[in-house]
């Protein structure tokens, strides 16, 4: 097995060099980069403007005869080129793509993210401040989802056919196809002062005066705020999860050592939780990571910027809103990562529940 694990750690890296690539190159293609931002925010308004280090007097004045450098960027007309190409030199964008993207990578297996073009702050301590926010819910989705779909799932695997199998199997399905960004909105209309009641805060983590309260009453605020965007987040897995239990159940059922047991006369409780659970159990407790993944990866970007959660699928949504490369790039980076390390704690998860499975084995 550590010769397995070794190989796939291995693996990570061609994989994220080839994640980190493929995003790279969309990005050269994508119009509007860091230096039309800034452009758009000078033009807009004199305070960026002078945030530019660099920028002197001769700055207010335009070169009529100087080449067409500066009209690649849209309304950079009326700058000086000298300080448009300060401002690529400040981006790093005055290098080769090839060059850019090798020094990036080079930074990123130090875990040195550089620095936000427009926060002018460390994106590595960006990154760290918000990843709490979206584990955290990631976490909570998860283990609720289990909580409310195992005991669900192997409920209807023993009422199979039967009506309560019937409805809820069609109140599952309507769960499924409903996309999370959509009932995230549903809930903020109903229950968060959209147009009937006001009863769970419209966004953020924490109340106003969450530093005055005590640590009960900081617990109760914590889980009031998160009631909404837990729901939102927990909506799909807990579908997924509930058919997946069942259907491993009644597999299990249907199988020879199973009416051998009821064939000794063992009650139907003693079978079910004595014998089939621990199989039946197998693929949806392994699964555990799979879907702490989907969840976090699938539900964090939409559903934190729509109850506006300061985590990380936020901070890498506005980062590509804002063209703020180091941010964009260093979250999926770390997306990337968590990615391909939670997919090898999947497999041991599998060995851990069933020592029987040898991923080396089956390799040869």
């Amino acid at each position: 097995m550590g010769a397995y694990i070794l190989r796939r750690l291995l693996l990570v890296i061609p994989t994220l060099i080839g994640i980190m690539v493929v995003n790279f190159v969309l990005v050269q293609f994508v119009p509007g980069g860091p230096v039309e931002q800034a452009i758009a925010q000078i033009q807009g308004g004199g305070d960026v403007f002078e945030g530019f280090a660099g920028q002197g007097s001769d700055t207010q004045q335009l070169d009529t005869q100087s080449n067409s450098f500066t009209d690649n960027y849209v309304g950079a007309r009326g700058l000086p080129p000298e300080f448009i190409k300060e401002l690529e030199e400040q981006f790093g964008l005055d290098k080769p793509p090839l060059e850019r993207f090798l020094n990036m990578m080079w930074n990123y297996m130090r875990l040195d993210f550089g620095e936000s073009y427009f926060r002018k702050i460390d994106v590595f301590d960006l990154v760290l401040e918000k990843m709490p926010v979206s584990i955290t819910l990631g976490l909570w989705s998860t283990l609720i989802a289990y909580v409310i779909s195992i005991p669900l799932g192997i409920r209807k695997a023993v009422k199979d056919g039967s009506r309560f199998d019937t409805w809820t199997s069609g109140a599952i399905i309507a769960a499924y196809a409903i996309p999370g960004f959509l009932f995230a909105i549903l809930l903020l209309v109903l229950f968060a002062g959209g147009s009937y009641w006001q009863i769970f805060p419209l966004r953020g983590l924490t109340s106003d005066n969450w530093e005055t309260l005590s640590l009960w009453g900081k617990a109760m605020d914590y889980l009031w705020h998160i009631v909404l965007p837990i729901t939102a987040y927990t909506i799909s897995a807990f579908a997924t999860l509930t058919l997946l239990t069942k259907n491993s159940f009644l597999d299990e059922i249907k199988k020879q050592y199973v009416i051998t047991a009821r064939a000794k006369g063992l009650s139907e409780s003693r079978v079910l939780y004595g014998h089939v659970f621990r199989n039946a159990m197998l693929i949806v407790i392994s699964g555990f990571p799979a879907v702490f993944l989907s969840v976090f990866l699938g539900g964090s970007l939409i559903i934190e910027t729509i109850f506006s959660l300061d985590g990380l699928g936020r901070l890498g949504f506005e980062a590509t809103v804002a063209r703020d490369y180091p941010i964009m790039f260093g979250t999926l980076f770390v997306f990337g990562l968590i990615g391909l390390l939670i997919g090898i704690l999947s497999d041991l998860m599998y060995v851990l529940v069933d020592p029987r499975i040898d991923f080396e084995k089956r390799e040869g």
